[in-house]
């Protein structure tokens, strides 16, 4: 505690009560030549102070004190019980204000412990604050290098995709991906086979963010391995839809994340100007364009990564002479101006139910080119044959 009074006597007598109750007292009757620090770092708990000092006008100091970092609770005391006197303390900002001489001793002692219990709060919450601002500062840090990391991972997810556009004589292949992170849950590939066909694959894996673009990768390597495997071990298994989502469906359970995607598996052979596909789980299905309209390519199974026992089913459909196939990932229905699933799927069919036309011209009436914050990751495959 800290007594302020300009009359020695009645500093002691005050400083005496309260010292009995168990506090540790400072007293001041100079105020003019004492220093004392009243800002929240200061170690007092509770001032009582004297209205009645020799040449402190309270009234102009109140603009002063107003000014000041003042966070050390005051109680104010004066010999006179006058509404004018407690008004002026209770506009200084005092805790309380009592009336010398002090009869109640146990009721001045109460308003000094809450006072006390005050000013712990007070430190607590400046602690917290502190605290706060440090592990902001800290978090700040830290978002700025996942940011960069993510940055990075991002330049490093892109030069994963394939040339666009892949021109193969009449045949023409491209791509868009959209994220709505840095990192894409969404992928897709395409890669000549010998001299007349070409894989490709749309793969929406679950979630966002890094867990998920790390299994796009290992996707794209399991694509690109079997590739290798083709050309140095006459291995076909890269020429079966059906066979390489088996061996997603294994990679993605053993990579042990969590983690199922949905695909959508195609064989084009460029000769015979067929396709060969199959679909795990996917939404929506692979759009047909051609002088005829637009349709969806049937076809089910399950997503791969969920379990172990699985079963695809393979399709086989002759090509149109002239044609553009349109697949993509589950983020496009986000975005089509529709209710339930039903509906934006046929609002999808409906944007191309004409003669095919240029990829460009189907992201430009699905407003793809337009789309800044996609509320989820938004990928699309064209495949187009002009005869």
């Amino acid at each position: 505690m800290l007594v302020i009074d300009d009359d020695p006597g009645r500093a002691e007598g005050l400083a005496d009560i309260v010292k009995s109750a168990g506090f540790h007292v400072d007293v001041v009757t100079d105020v003019t030549n004492s220093h004392f620090s009243l800002a929240g770092s200061s170690d007092l708990d509770v001032i009582l102070c004297e209205m009645d000092l020799n040449g402190v006008s309270w009234g102009a100091a109140r603009r002063t004190l107003r000014e000041m970092d003042i966070q050390v609770p005051a109680i104010m005391l004066s010999d006179h019980a006058e509404a004018a006197q407690i008004m002026t303390a209770l506009r200084l900002g005092a805790s309380d204000f009592f009336v010398r001489p002090v009869e109640d001793a146990n009721a001045l002692v109460k308003s000094i412990e809450s006072c006390v219990r005050q000013r712990q709060l007070r430190r607590e919450l400046e602690e917290s604050r502190k605290r706060l601002e440090a592990a902001n500062t800290e978090l700040r840090g830290t978002v700025k290098v996942l940011e960069q990391d993510q940055q990075a991972g991002r330049q490093v997810q892109l030069s994963m995709l394939p040339a666009t556009p892949l021109l193969l004589g009449d045949y023409s292949f491209s791509h868009t991906v959209i994220p709505s992170l840095f990192l894409s849950g969404d992928f897709t590939d395409y890669f000549t086979i010998g001299d007349s066909h070409v894989v490709f694959f749309m793969a929406d894996v679950s979630g966002h963010g890094s867990s998920s673009a790390f299994a796009t990768v290992l996707l794209k390597n399991l694509f690109a391995r079997k590739r290798s495997d083709f050309t140095r071990k006459k291995d076909d298994t890269v020429m079966s839809p059906v066979a390489m989502l088996y061996r997603a469906n294994q990679e993605l359970l053993r990579l042990d994340v969590g983690k199922f995607a949905t695909m959508v598996v195609g064989l084009l052979d460029m000769e015979r100007n067929t396709l060969r596909y199959s679909i795990a789980g996917h939404l929506p299905q692979p759009v047909l364009v051609s002088p005829e309209g637009a349709r969806y390519l049937t076809g089910s199974g399950s997503a791969v990564g969920l379990m172990e026992e699985v079963e695809y089913t393979e399709h086989e459909v002759s090509l149109p002479d002239s044609f553009t196939i349109a697949l993509f990932s589950d983020g496009i229905l986000e975005i089509l101006p529709c209710t339930d699933l039903i509906e934006k799927e046929a609002h999808l069919l409906a944007a191309f139910d004409h003669e095919a036309e240029t990829p460009e011209a189907m992201v430009d009436r699905l407003g793809l080119d337009h789309v800044e914050v996609a509320p989820d990751d938004i990928a699309a495959l064209f495949i187009s044959k002009r005869s």
